[in-house]
């Protein structure tokens, strides 16, 4: 069965830190790009950040440059989003997915919320 599991969201104070993480299974993930998405409360989802199955090639939006790091463990088929720095704008809903240009195929996880609030 595919899927695709977040976790690691919670409540963390600003200039808190969060590391979420995004297991896979089901199918070989290694030749797909991760994507980090958020979705806030009236808000429409936005990428986070992105990176490929090298791992050398990774953008990050502009308002989480410098304060997020995305990574992967293709042997764990899971990848990670460490943020540092937490402002109460970051508080959304992270959602990952796996795709894969070459067919179009991509599958999305259920989410974990963050919310930064002291």
């Amino acid at each position: 069965q595919l899927q695709v599991v977040e976790s690691g969201g919670g409540l963390v104070r600003p200039g808190g830190s969060l590391r979420l993480s995004c297991a896979v299974s089901g199918f070989i993930s290694d030749t797909y790009d991760y994507f980090w998405y958020r979705q806030a409360p009236g808000k429409e989802r936005e990428l986070v950040a992105s990176i490929t199955p090298n791992s050398i090639n990774i953008v990050y939006a502009d308002s989480v440059k410098g304060r997020f790091i995305i990574s992967r463990d293709n042997a764990k088929s899971t990848a990670y989003l460490q943020m540092n720095s937490l402002k109460p704008e970051d508080t959304a809903m992270y959602y990952c997915k796996a795709g894969r240009s070459y067919d179009n195929s991509e599958y999305w996880g259920q989410g974990t919320q963050v919310t930064v609030s002291s």
